[in-house]
């Protein structure tokens, strides 16, 4: 088990205690090296093996006198990893992901109002608290940023009716990249995921930030829109974390009856699919969405969405040859929307993106 988890609740704690944690970062790095001495009774002790100091070989005078190995400081203060709860290992592996930048970790555990309208799942999305928190205490984390509601007014909260927008006013938008895919049918939904992160970014203060590519297009909103508006956020992303039978891991994937659960490994097989016939030098982007529509409608699901897009600006494409291209599935199971994606041709790219840095 590990140390007790700081639970914070107020915006205004939360970003306290970040900044703290920076100053106490900055004041360390610029505290000055003290040289290294080797204690009296090493040094005595030298002598009298290897004679005087002045006989000494450069070797014998280094093994006195050169200091221990100095611990390698992590890049960052703060890395942030915000979920809505309901933890997997998927989002433990952001968790363990952010432990690699920063001397501090901070989850949010909020669901988000915002992103979900009237007709879909917020008042059943899944919420487990207590059990969310003594997985994080195995993982180290510092703490736990846990608000009520981040918005002006009534979001209606606790009925799950969405927002109220004549409450709340100031929101996020990306003109271009949160209309395709999910933006069809859930045109609500990117501009949600947008507001409440840049609010988090606000509150919380991190350095870097850790994120999924499991929602590819949610990824490339966030970078996007920490490029284009100047956030000092490091963006880090991982790559899908999955079941082993293939099925990625979702919160939502409780939310399926166990037919529904053994049927939806049919997702994963389609996309491998993609991949396999890519391979053989089919590169038509009509023929491989056909087949993975097939395949799923097959096994009984109910397909939203089956696209082939460019990964740099999720415009259709038409043909996969020498492109980088995500194939991105959202699919029915009974009630619970499941999404997944592959990247073809990925191309090798910096882990780490910030404010300043390409946002493809």
């Amino acid at each position: 088990m590990g140390a007790s988890i700081k639970v914070i609740e107020d915006s205004k704690a939360m970003r306290k205690w970040s900044q703290e944690k920076k100053f106490e970062k900055k004041a360390n790095a610029e505290r000055p090296r003290v040289p290294y001495q080797a204690p009296r009774k090493q040094l005595l002790s030298a002598r009298k093996t290897v004679g005087p100091p002045r006989y000494k070989s450069q070797g014998a005078r280094k093994s006195i006198a050169s200091p221990p190995p100095r611990p390698r400081l992590k890049k960052h203060a703060v890395a942030f990893v915000p979920t809505m709860g309901s933890l997997h290992e998927g989002h433990l592996a952001l968790v363990e992901e952010a432990h690699k930048h920063a001397d501090c970790v901070v989850v949010s555990i909020y669901v988000n109002p915002s992103q979900f309208a009237p007709n879909e799942d917020f008042s059943v999305y899944p919420r487990s608290f207590e059990s969310d928190l003594k997985k994080l205490e195995n993982y180290d984390v510092d703490a736990v940023f846990l608000p009520r509601n981040l918005y002006k007014g009534n979001l209606a909260v606790q009925k799950g009716e969405g927002e109220n927008e004549q409450d709340h006013q100031s929101w996020i938008t990306l003109e271009e990249l949160e209309k395709p895919l999910c933006g069809i049918t859930r045109p609500h939904f990117f501009r949600g995921v947008a507001t409440v992160v840049t609010k988090l970014f606000h509150i919380v203060d991190p350095d870097v930030a850790v994120f999924g590519r499991k929602d590819f297009q949610q990824l490339r909103v966030i970078e996007t829109m920490v490029q284009e508006l100047d956030f000092p956020v490091s963006i880090v992303s991982i790559p899908i974390v999955r079941e082993n039978d293939g099925l990625a891991m979702s919160s939502r994937n409780k939310l399926l009856s166990e037919g529904d659960r053994a049927a939806a490994r049919v997702i994963s097989e389609s996309l491998g699919e993609v991949e396999k016939l890519v391979k053989g030098g089919v590169c038509i982007a009509d023929i491989l969405k056909d087949m993975v529509k097939h395949l799923i409608t097959g096994a009984g699901g109910r397909v939203d969405y089956v696209e082939i897009v460019d990964a740099n600006n999720l415009k259709p494409v038409s043909n996969v040859s020498n492109l980088e291209c995500l194939v991105a599935v959202a699919v029915f199971f009974g009630k619970v929307r499941l999404i997944d994606n592959i990247i073809l041709n990925p191309k090798k790219r910096t882990h780490e993106k910030s404010s300043s840095s390409s946002s493809t």
